[in-house]
């Protein structure tokens, strides 16, 4: 008796593992969706709050701006907060995986300044749109108390996470070895300080922007090497 094929069999990938074309095409599709939306509620979350405040602000009237339900908004963002900070996250993120990625041997600070200097250039070169979101960001930042503070403790967060890279680069156990975390403070405080001396001054050009923290961190370099 002839066997009749399986239609499914048929219609499988070669190796088993990829999925059809079409497959991966509406997974894209999904994919393109899903961002389209965050940026969206990302871009109003922003508007209302430059405009009425972040304290005044309801999740309500975000998800309204943008027609979608609060369970959307759930999907993307923990908190009305998490709009702010996980914008800011994804810099954070990208930042560790720049400094993993470092050529073995180098040194540790110099590490971090070339780093940062990816990231910030990155922002900064990343389309007119994503500098706008960046520099109302910052904005929204400066003028809520509240989000001042968990600013702190976000930083916090990323400089346990850089000291912990480079710990391991060096060979060393962060535990015990306070070297990571006392070159992370460094770098830390020079982009810290910068950044405050933006606001300060009502600069908010991310090129400008990124050329000051890079300076102030490669002034911490200069000065860690002449005045210790």
């Amino acid at each position: 008796m002839t066997a009749v094929p399986d239609p499914l069999a048929r219609s499988a990938p070669a190796g088993g593992d990829a999925p059809p074309a079409s497959g991966r095409a509406l997974a894209g599709l999904r994919e393109r969706k899903k961002q389209r939306t965050r940026t969206a509620l990302v871009d109003a979350a922003l508007d209302l709050f430059l405009d009425r405040g972040y304290d005044a602000t309801t999740i309500d009237e975000i998800v309204a701006a943008v027609e979608v339900s609060q369970r959307t908004f759930f999907r993307y963002f923990a908190t009305k907060e998490d709009v702010v900070a996980g914008f800011l996250g994804e810099f954070d993120a990208v930042m560790a995986e720049a400094l993993a990625a470092r050529p073995p041997g180098e040194r540790p600070f110099t590490a971090l300044l070339e780093s940062l200097r990816a990231v910030l250039w990155t922002i900064a070169e990343s389309g007119e749109h994503e500098a706008e979101r960046f520099r109302r960001v910052r904005q929204v930042i400066e003028r809520t108390p509240a989000l001042a503070a968990a600013e702190m403790a976000r930083f916090r967060a990323s400089e346990e996470r850089l000291a912990g890279i480079v710990a391991r680069r060096e060979g060393v156990d962060s535990d015990t070895d306070l070297r990571p975390r006392v070159i992370v403070a460094f770098y830390a405080a020079a982009s810290r300080i910068a950044f405050e001396d933006c606001a300060r001054r009502e600069i908010d050009d991310p090129a400008v922007i990124a050329a000051r923290v890079e300076g102030a961190v490669a002034l911490a370099g200069r000065t860690l090497r002449d005045w210790i």
